[in-house]
């Protein structure tokens, strides 16, 4: 499939995006577990998708999140957790999700077939997003996070504006 449709979870219609647009985000809030603590990430158990037994990538079932405040995965990463990452130890539990959020797509990925990335579903259409402030001069390769549209996390996804 090569435009720019995707599945939005129960929460937002079926919509077409473009590189520019500016669109509200949001995720609630959902129970998971520290996994593992290292000097610079927290991985916490995720709440929602689930390994693909087929992958040839060997998730496992985490994700990390920097402990450091000032980090730029911190504050491009639209999930957060609560409390914070530099504020949890292994075996706490914490809530995961994206607080609402407007930002702006500066790249779209799709792939088909899906995308193996070692959960399920597999992603066919990715956005590439940072905060919809964010000075364009500002940008380099390594910005963004990426939205899954078929994401397995009940996103809610609005468009704002048009790029």
């Amino acid at each position: 499939m090569d435009d720019d449709r995707g599945n939005m979870g129960s929460n937002a219609p079926h919509q077409d995006f473009r590189v520019g647009d500016v669109l509200r985000v949001s995720c609630p809030q959902a129970q998971g577990q520290v996994a593992d603590v290292s000097r610079f990430d927290v991985s916490v158990e995720w709440p929602w998708a689930e390994i693909d037994p087929q992958s040839q990538v060997r998730w496992n079932g985490q994700r990390a999140f920097p402990v450091s405040a000032d980090s730029s995965e911190w504050t491009m990463s639209l999930f957060k957790t609560t409390p914070e990452p530099w504020n949890l130890q292994v075996g706490d539990r914490c809530l995961v999700g994206i607080p609402e959020t407007l930002v702006r797509i500066i790249d779209i990925g799709r792939y088909d077939p899906p995308q193996d990335v070692g959960w399920l579903p597999r992603p066919h259409t990715m956005l590439v997003v940072v905060p919809a402030d964010y000075p364009d001069e500002a940008l380099s390769e390594e910005d963004g996070d990426t939205i899954d549209l078929d994401s397995a996390a009940p996103l809610a996804i609005e468009l704002v504006s048009r790029g």
